[in-house]
């Protein structure tokens, strides 16, 4: 990561989702990618890397957001790490059955929404120069929107659910 690229936590943050806090994030293309490979592969998950302006298959939302196809992870060197891991959680909390049918879309339950939100930000303490902080100020700072205004607070005081749902099937929590 570049000093011009680092988020400064003092620094105020600019208004969550704008362009200028959006810029603030973390990238795949920042990152080394054998680490983020690495991983995924520790859940059985491949991560592909998808040339600069080609579109990323199995993106719900869009380029530059991770997309997922089955036991696939895609991203290019602009995609937030908090997408790429993101994504990828939506998979590790499935069933392989589950994980083996899902293409763009991964779940359209809320405790899986939830647990897969919860299990990015514990992943991102296995990812040198990223960690569990610098992920939730990216999550906010790209617009993720909990009850309680922020991902540490959600963290904090309004995710047992998702704490308990991860550790019932034997997931990081």
């Amino acid at each position: 990561m570049t000093a011009q690229n680092a988020l400064a936590f003092s620094d105020p943050m600019p208004e969550p989702g704008s362009d200028a806090a959006m810029a603030t994030v973390l990238r795949v293309g920042q990152m080394a990618f054998d680490t983020l490979a690495a991983l995924l592969a520790q859940f059985d998950l491949v991560l592909h890397k998808v040339p600069d302006g080609v579109p990323i298959p199995g993106s719900f939302w869009g380029d530059p957001e991770a997309g997922v196809i089955a036991h696939n992870v895609y991203v290019r060197g602009d995609t937030p790490v908090h997408s790429m891991l993101h994504e990828a959680c939506h998979l590790i909390v499935l069933t392989p059955e589950a994980r083996a049918l899902v293409h763009t879309d991964a779940t359209d339950s809320d405790i899986e929404e939830d647990a897969t939100c919860y299990l990015q930000v514990v992943l991102a303490d296995q990812l040198p120069g990223v960690g569990r902080a610098r992920l939730m100020a990216d999550m906010d700072a790209w617009g993720y929107s909990f009850r309680l205004g922020s991902t540490a607070a959600w963290i904090e005081h309004d995710a047992e659910d998702a704490r308990r749902w991860l550790a019932e099937r034997g997931l990081p929590t």
